[in-house]
């Protein structure tokens, strides 16, 4: 009994040992294949940032180390509305061939959505045929990745024009507005204020804005004094604003201009309408004679009928 147990132990031992190595080897297959993407830095944590033009680019790759050729269909999901170009909606992929295909997505309207926001993505691909035959056991595989809006700093400033000419030796107020039109909190970093009149002044007022914070799609207003000393002559003069953006280190810049006409200040005329001064004296000469009466001039009327008569006999 003890002999014929003994080659059964050596059986079971032998089976046991075989174990481990039968399932370290990989299972026979004729159709591997596996969806892939290329992730920035191939670390897919890391998100595809959109470009301020709101697009990005995307490649993804199916690779077929199986027997036989696969055909897959793709279906994409993207957020923000984006619109996906050059996306195929199929492919074979030939046995051993690893395939990319780049995609593009575009039509993003960055400066509406909050800088940093993300989002994820989905491209999923689905096994149709086998070497040309229909698969009657539906594969799919589906990669995730992420979107990320960028920060974008756009200042754009503003003068409003004046009302109508200024008179040398006065001033006038220029109204200057800077909008955010970004799509993060910025201020004004640096401001110029420039002009083309040497005898044309500006004060500091618009020194507030560089004391405050701009919100996404908000604006600020400050007042511009111009001053034109009493010898300006008459002139177009041309008054300039530019501002930096702080969030892009003063690398974005905006300008506006307007321009002011200085006109000398009228000196004392005389009315056309009124050719004589009213302060000047006006001389009346008076007579201290009596006027003549009515009986007076009667009989003088009726002594020159009678002579008219005689002279005509």
């Amino acid at each position: 009994m003890r002999r014929g147990i003994l080659p059964i132990f050596l059986i079971i031992a032998m089976i046991i040992a075989t174990i481990p190595n039968s399932m370290a080897q990989p299972e026979p297959s004729l159709g591997n294949w596996e969806l892939g993407i290329e992730y920035p830095g191939e670390d897919e944590s890391n998100p595809f940032i959109v470009s301020e033009a709101g697009m990005a680019s995307i490649t993804m790759f199916v690779d077929n180390q199986g027997l036989l050729s696969v055909k897959v269909a793709f279906e994409y999901d993207f957020p923000f509305e984006a619109e996906v170009m050059g996306a195929p909606e199929d492919a074979t992929i030939e046995p051993g061939n690893n395939d990319s295909f780049t995609i593009m997505v575009r039509g993003i309207d960055v400066y509406q959505i909050d800088a940093g926001k993300k989002e994820s993505f989905s491209i999923t691909a689905n096994l149709e045929e086998r070497n040309g035959m229909p698969v009657f056991i539906p594969e799919s595989q589906e990669k995730i990745g992420d979107l990320e809006i960028p920060e974008i700093f756009m200042l754009n400033v503003e003068i409003t024009d004046p009302v109508g000419p200024m008179n040398s030796g006065t001033d006038t107020i220029l109204k200057v507005t800077v909008t955010n039109d970004g799509n993060s909190r910025d201020k004004v970093r640096e401001l110029e204020v420039t002009d083309d009149c040497p005898l044309m002044t500006t004060d500091s007022g618009l020194d507030a804005l560089l004391t405050r914070n701009i919100e996404k799609g908000a604006s600020t207003t400050a007042d511009l004094k111009v001053t034109a000393s009493e010898s300006h002559p008459q002139r177009n003069c041309r008054v300039e604003v530019t501002v930096a953006s702080d969030g892009a280190d003063g690398s974005q810049l905006s300008t506006d201009f307007t321009r002011i006409t200085v006109e000398q200040t009228p000196t004392n005329t005389q009315d056309p309408d009124d050719p004589e001064d009213p302060e000047d004296p006006v001389e009346v000469v008076t007579s201290n004679l009596p006027a003549p009466g009515i009986i007076v001039i009667i009989s003088s009327l009726i002594g020159a009928l009678f002579l008219n008569t005689e002279r005509r006999q």
